[in-house]
C-alpha cells in the first residue's frame, strides 16, 4: 500500500470555491507525474477538463475523479476511476490492481487537500466513501464501500 507524501501534493482550488466553506457539487480531478512522483489535486465546482485532456493522461486514463454529494443517502464522497475500455494503456486486471494497491492514499490526498474544509465543517468527516472502479468487464466494474472519510485524515 502506497503512503500519502504531502510534500508531493499540489492543490488548486478553482476561483468559484472556498477552501473552507461547503458549496455543492464539489469535484476533485487527481492526476499524477510519473517522473517526478507529484500529485495534482484540483478542488472545484466542476472537474478539471485542462488537466486530463493531455494526450498521456488520455492514453494513460489513470486520472481519478471524485465528488462530494448530497444524494438519497444524504453526503457521501464518490470516488471515479478508470479500468478499462476505450483507448487505455494496461489490461483490467493489472489496471484494477495497481488502483486498488493506491486507492487510499488517493483518498488521502483528497482529505488532505481539502483539509481546511474537513476541519472547518467536521461532520464531513462522517461522509462514506464510495470508489468506483468502471469496466467494460463485469468482473471488474465494481462499486465498493471504503469506509468514512474520517478514516483517511
Amino acid at each position: 500500500m502506497s503512503e500519502l507524501r504531502p510534500e508531493k501534493l499540489q492543490v488548486t482550488f478553482h476561483k468559484d470555491t472556498s477552501a473552507q466553506e461547503l458549496s455543492l457539487p464539489r469535484r476533485y480531478t487527481l492526476t499524477h507525474s510519473d517522473v517526478t512522483g507529484d500529485l495534482f489535486l484540483t478542488i472545484g465546482a466542476d472537474y478539471d477538463r485542462k488537466q486530463i485532456s493531455g494526450f498521456y493522461t488520455r492514453l494513460m486514463r489513470d486520472e481519478v475523479l471524485a465528488e462530494l454529494t448530497d444524494d438519497e443517502q444524504g453526503l457521501s464522497l464518490h470516488v471515479y476511476c478508470h479500468v478499462s475500455g476505450g483507448f487505455v494503456f494496461g489490461s483490467a486486471g493489472w489496471r484494477n490492481n495497481i488502483l486498488h494497491h493506491h486507492m487510499r492514499m488517493v483518498i488521502e490526498a483528497l482529505y488532505h487537500g481539502d483539509r481546511e474544509l474537513f476541519a472547518s465543517n467536521p461532520e464531513l468527516k462522517q461522509v462514506k466513501a464510495w470508489v468506483h472502479f468502471a469496466s467494460n468487464r463485469t468482473r471488474y466494474n465494481q462499486v465498493e464501500d471504503w469506509g468514512f472519510v474520517r478514516s483517511y485524515g
